[in-house]
């Protein structure tokens, strides 16, 4: 109800614009990007959709207001005061996950998938499924706006899941603030993570690098934001390192119609912004990758 009413109460707010920032691969300078734009724009959501390794947090260094937990799936273990070591169990796992180890029944928690049939069929009820609740998601403020982003535990499922969670409480939180604009910053490649992060986002940047395998998988991700109908366009960061691929990728893009909006030469100061918790926009407002960054904003904002 609460929701409902936010949302009456801001129906006048502009049209809400999400931008999915992406990377067919890892190491391409996405989130740096991302860290930029969201230090560029005042009143920004920010949404961290790269659960498996967030670390735009890190540079943004939100102050987290709410911790929520996230339910991954269950684990199935066992009351030893209980189990009779009969067995059954092991006879109806199609994952292999219990075994007889030692004369006893045991459960691989790292085969383990939580469809709770083991505890349905054990006839002394000595098999309960616990939930996983060590991934969490936060909301909070930071300098410009405020950030949602999540941190899936190692080992843990589902990450699709909890990226939308992210996705959903950053439309509530431009609902709640009346603030347009929604910046994702998308997992590298084209799996599961990928298509949550950018399915009903307006805009797609991908950000790319000039290297054989950045090209390949640059493609991929197109294809992938082609599929879903997000109007898309390319940034080619550290260009200047290998020029030649750099105007492959660059040609490739004309002749498919693909806007590619800027081009990032290499510069050793975006480290050091981020290990000082800044983008290069804070870091060195001044510096010729700033002002290109600044020129890529204003395509994608003010264009």
């Amino acid at each position: 109800m609460l929701f409902i009413q936010t949302f009456y109460k801001n129906v006048n707010m502009k049209i809400m614009t999400e931008i999915a920032i992406l990377s067919g691969k890892g190491g391409t300078g996405k989130t740096s990007l991302s860290a930029a734009f969201a230090t560029i724009r005042n009143n920004c959501i920010v949404a961290d959709c790269d659960v498996d390794g967030a670390d735009l947090n890190l540079i943004l260094q939100p102050e987290n207001y709410r911790i929520e937990k996230f339910i991954t799936g269950h684990k199935a273990i066992i009351d030893y005061n209980t189990c009779t070591n009969c067995g059954l169990c092991i006879n109806y796992c199609r994952f292999d996950a219990i075994s007889l180890q030692n004369g006893q029944v045991s459960i691989s928690e790292i085969s383990c998938e939580g469809c709770k049939l083991c505890s349905r069929i054990c006839p002394s009820n000595c098999i309960q499924l616990i939930p996983s609740d060590k991934s969490c998601w936060y909301v909070g403020n930071y300098r410009n706006g405020r950030m949602i982003h999540a941190r899936l535990s190692p080992g843990e499922e589902n990450s699709g899941k909890l990226v939308n969670v992210v996705r959903e409480n950053a439309r509530k939180t431009a609902l709640e603030t009346g603030w347009e604009t929604i910046i994702i910053d998308g997992p590298p490649g084209t799996g599961c993570v990928a298509i949550s992060s950018v399915t009903g986002a307006n805009k797609a940047i991908i950000v790319t690098e000039p290297t054989n395998s950045g090209f390949h998988d640059m493609k991929r991700i197109l294809e992938l934001t082609s599929n879903f109908q997000v109007k898309s366009c390319v940034v080619i960061n550290k260009f200047d390192l290998n020029e030649s691929i750099s105007n492959k990728i660059e040609s490739w893009c004309i002749e498919k119609n693909i806007p590619v909006i800027g081009k990032i030469a290499f510069d050793d100061q975006i480290v050091v912004a981020m290990i000082n918790c800044q983008s290069i926009i804070e870091w060195r407002p001044e510096s010729a990758t700033s002002k290109e960054i600044i020129l890529i904003y204003n395509k994608i904002f003010n264009g």
